[in-house]
């Protein structure tokens, strides 16, 4: 049996719930609120349950760093699987590919398989979102379920949550190797360029995916459905323009709190990262 938490005001057990994401600072949360963290014991969280919504379109990298993570925390992770994947809601979202200004993608195969699952329990759900990071994130607004960001209360930025994952042994997802910065679908519209292309060269076939998604109508410019606001992928299919955008983002960009490989290589600064709290933390 839990203990009660002093958060609802009452004496119903609480349920403490921790969503991963296959990312960096999901990953380090998790370690912290394991007790894994020296001199930060105190954060350690008993009968933590630990989550991850799987789209079933995620990198395989991804599927490869969770498998690690749950070795390293001797704890299950439980994998939610929507009961309509992306492929039901793009068509029940008339072919609209999700954006920053409609991100149906997070809503429906990651916030609400997380509230199905857990129902109307007095819930503390665990957000990633890092001490250097000026946001709020898209999380649940449920009245049982009130959120905590751990690794805010703790202080730990980019360079610590760094830190945790190299000193736990687990160290970066291996996705981070070949450019791109978060977790999350392949066909993520977060992406940069750069890590479009980076894509198109490690996974052609999800880059192909990607693009078999996309629909133009020069008649129509509001029936434009791209992953970029560049435009459609296939202008990435020119080796010039992919040279050109590689060339652009190792280029040095000045002072940047961010000195590292995958800060310098994407163009992405610690503090410049608007992606979904709940795909890609």
């Amino acid at each position: 049996m839990k203990p009660p938490d002093p958060n609802f005001g009452s004496d119903e057990p609480v349920r403490h719930v921790l969503n991963v994401s296959g990312g960096k600072d999901s990953s380090a949360m998790a370690l912290l609120m394991a007790g894994r963290v020296r001199g930060l014991e105190h954060f350690r969280q008993d009968g933590m349950e630990y989550l991850f919504c799987d789209t079933q379109k995620e990198l395989p990298e991804t599927y490869e760093y969770l498998a690690r993570l749950e070795a390293e925390l001797g704890s299950k992770i439980t994998y939610l699987n929507a009961k309509a994947g992306f492929d039901h809601w793009h068509k029940v979202f008339g072919g609209y590919l999700p954006s920053p200004q409609n991100r149906w993608c997070t809503k429906m195969l990651k916030l609400k398989p997380f509230e199905a699952h857990v129902g109307d329990d007095p819930v503390i759900s665990y957000v990633g979102l890092r001490a250097d990071e000026d946001r709020i994130g898209y999380i649940s607004t449920k009245p049982n379920i009130k959120t905590r960001y751990p690794l805010r209360e703790a202080g730990i930025n980019y360079q610590g949550v760094i830190r945790i994952l190299e000193d736990s042994g687990l160290g970066l997802p291996t996705f981070m190797k070949w450019g791109r910065t978060n977790s999350g679908c392949t066909f993520c519209f977060f992406q940069t360029p750069f890590e479009w292309v980076r894509l198109y060269e490690t996974y052609p076939d999800k880059f192909e995916e990607a693009m078999k998604y996309e629909s133009t109508d020069p008649n129509d410019p509001n029936k434009q459905f791209t992953w970029m606001q560049e435009g459609p992928l296939s202008i990435l299919l020119d080796p010039a323009r992919r040279r050109n955008i590689l060339t652009a983002a190792v280029k040095p960009r000045g002072r940047s709190k961010d000195r590292t490989l995958v800060g310098a290589l994407t163009g992405n600064s610690a503090s410049q990262n608007e992606a979904c709290l709940m795909c890609q933390k």
